[in-house]
């Protein structure tokens, strides 16, 4: 397929630089998978698209303030670094722009210093000395590592904005999105229709986020992101399957990591380890039944994933519609409800 195929409708306008509170009256646009039909809602209407019995699936990395100011060691220069992935032994993967190679040193503002091992195409390493922990460094002079498209700086809101209330494991370089929309009372709310809740862990990287730049998309490569899928997950989605309820992935990281756990298998396993699925139209989904996603940018993998899960053109309309009902778009955005069975009076 043509990565021009994924140029889909947009205005800039609509993009949100701050979440709807409380969040789960986020706008959410209903689609069915089966009908075409579309209807208008709120996250908050989940207890009742959902049935008893059905399994909402939740990704519980936690987002670090990993975003920390620095400047070149030689020239006095200022920087943005972005701490990525923690390698060992003060160690870490990071983000970088400019042209460094090995040897240059960073400094940062409580006097920590950072040597470039390795600067590649591929990936910067740093090693860090002069701080307890690089987190100490985050915890002390880091930021939420909010997307580009949100054309402010970060501020203290966000380091509450910014964060799933299933944040638990701390690893990821940006929030699962769609997670941000649950409130402790719709989750509640949720419990009392017998409503289930199970979690995964995909610490967001910079794969998710990786241009694709090759005309033909099956030529990009996804860069791994880490996962873990639990036994009990996988327990919990059996017995969701034996009577025959929904499996709900709320969000495509979710949906990487379960599908990336039944890849290649019979039935969905305990796994982790490194998630590179990359989802496109024609992939056949195993254990995913309904996806719960916010409004993505154009020519992008997650575009693609759920162009695979509704198809193109009927994931096509649903964006015009929603650019000419005046949804919010991207991270502090208004969501999808993509499934089946929905009706125009549900």
């Amino acid at each position: 397929m043509l990565l021009s195929e994924f140029d889909f409708p947009f205005d800039p306008a609509l993009v949100a630089d701050q979440p709807v509170i409380p969040r789960d009256r986020a706008r959410m646009l209903v689609v069915d998978r089966a009908s075409g039909i579309r209807m208008h809602r709120h996250v908050a209407d989940l207890t009742t698209l959902l049935k008893p019995g059905d399994l909402v699936v939740v990704n519980n990395t936690k987002v670090m303030p990993a975003r920390v100011p620095a400047h070149i060691h030689s020239t006095g220069k200022p920087i943005d670094l972005l701490f990525v992935q923690d390698l060992g032994q003060g160690v870490w993967e990071v983000l970088i722009r400019g042209r460094y190679r090995p040897g240059s040193m960073v400094k940062f503002p409580d006097g920590g210093i950072g040597e470039i091992l390795e600067r590649s195409q591929t990936r910067t390493t740093l090693k860090v000395t002069g701080v307890n922990s690089v987190h100490d460094l985050m915890q002390a002079a880091g930021t939420m590592p909010l997307p580009p498209y949100i054309k402010r700086p970060p501020t203290q809101d966000d380091l509450r904005w910014y964060q799933t209330m299933f944040a638990q494991h701390e690893g990821a370089i940006a929030a699962p999105t769609a997670g941000l929309h649950f409130t402790r009372e719709l989750v509640d709310a949720l419990a009392a229709q017998r409503i289930e809740l199970a979690q995964v862990t995909l610490h967001v990287g910079p794969g998710t986020f990786r241009s694709v730049k090759s005309e033909r998309i099956e030529d990009h490569r996804m860069l791994a992101e880490r996962v873990e899928v639990s036994a009990q997950t996988v327990e919990q989605i059996g017995l969701v399957r034996q009577r025959g309820n929904r499996v709900v992935a709320v969000g495509t990281t979710v949906v990487r990591a379960l599908e990336t756990a039944a890849r290649n298998k019979s039935e969905i396993m305990p796994f982790q380890g490194a998630a590179e699925l990359f989802i496109t139209p024609g992939f056949k989904f195993q254990i995913v039944d309904t996806l719960l996603t916010n409004f993505h940018l154009p020519r992008t993998t997650l575009l693609m994933l759920v162009s695979a899960f509704v198809g193109i053109g009927p994931l096509r309309a649903a964006y015009e519609e929603a650019v000419n009902q005046r949804y919010r778009f991207y991270s502090y955005g208004d969501a999808m409800l993509i499934g089946s069975g929905w009706t125009a009076a549900t």
